[in-house]
């Protein structure tokens, strides 16, 4: 499972102070914490900073970069700090958090994922913007897909994103975001999957449990990476079992080595 850490975001309030002070030792404690608890990559949004992203964005990438090796997912709306981001990055392949079907945003960020040979994360949505059904979604996958493995882009640094809207707005939702992972991997099984996992139970009561039952069900859909809390003991354990119930994790061998190591939750 490739498991993007969520917590360097600037959309989270607990975590915004540390950026607005720069304060270094909280961001670098947070990237060493995320890694050691088994994060592939970090995610790092300065967007809320709207008049100072690209400076923000510059100061994480240079703190984190100077804690870890891990690499890092450059999550933002804007190009310019996207390139920023790109420019700024030595912790091996970035993966870009995003890309979409809409024309304007395909155009200004794919040139920087070719020119940087990153890794992309590109979501089911575009001009039209957020379809309502795994059908609509899986053709602007398809789409994307075709745009980016034709500009050079590999297969394996293909990352669809199904657009996970909370169940709470909608009780179909669920069923939309694990049809879509579950035709998308089944067409493209070199293409991976990942999603925002927490979008799912947004608005509801214990939304940690919403998002345990979400990652089971989407993992055994096909999903195979998920922007998630890697700190959130509970939530991993359930991933880990769901690796070894599904096949991935020959033996249940790292899920004996967790419980060895005390990291599962039971």
């Amino acid at each position: 499972m490739i498991i993007i850490g969520e917590k360097i975001n600037s959309t989270l309030k607990a975590i915004r102070p540390a950026m607005e002070c720069r304060d270094a030792a909280t961001i670098a404690d947070l990237a060493k914490r995320q890694t050691e608890a088994g994060a592939c990559y970090l995610d790092v949004n300065a967007g809320m900073f709207y008049d100072n992203e690209l400076e923000t964005l510059q100061w994480l990438m240079e703190t984190i970069q100077d804690a870890v090796k891990t690499p890092l997912a450059i999550d933002s709306p804007n190009a310019k700090a996207m390139a920023l981001g790109l420019a700024a990055n030595r912790n091996g392949q970035p993966i870009v958090n995003s890309v979409t079907g809409e024309k304007e945003r395909l155009q200004a960020v794919l040139p920087l994922v070719v020119q940087y040979k990153a890794s992309v994360i590109a979501l089911c949505m575009d001009d039209r913007g957020m379809p309502e059904t795994a059908a609509d979604r899986v053709g602007i996958a398809r789409t994307l897909i075709k745009e980016l493995t034709g500009a050079g882009v590999a297969i394996g640094d293909i990352f669809i994103d199904p657009m996970i809207r909370p169940v709470g707005t909608g009780s179909h939702y669920g069923n939309v975001a694990l049809d879509t992972i579950r035709t998308v991997k089944q067409e493209y099984p070199d293409v991976h999957i990942a999603c925002g996992l927490s979008n799912i139970s947004f608005g509801i009561p214990a939304r940690k449990v919403m998002n345990q039952a979400f990652l089971v069900a989407a993992m055994a859909a096909g999903m195979d990476g998920a922007i998630l809390d890697p700190l959130d003991k509970k939530l991993m354990t359930f991933l880990y079992a769901s690796e070894a119930l599904l096949g991935i994790d020959d033996f249940c061998m790292n899920y004996i080595t967790k419980f060895r190591e005390g990291e599962l939750e039971v």
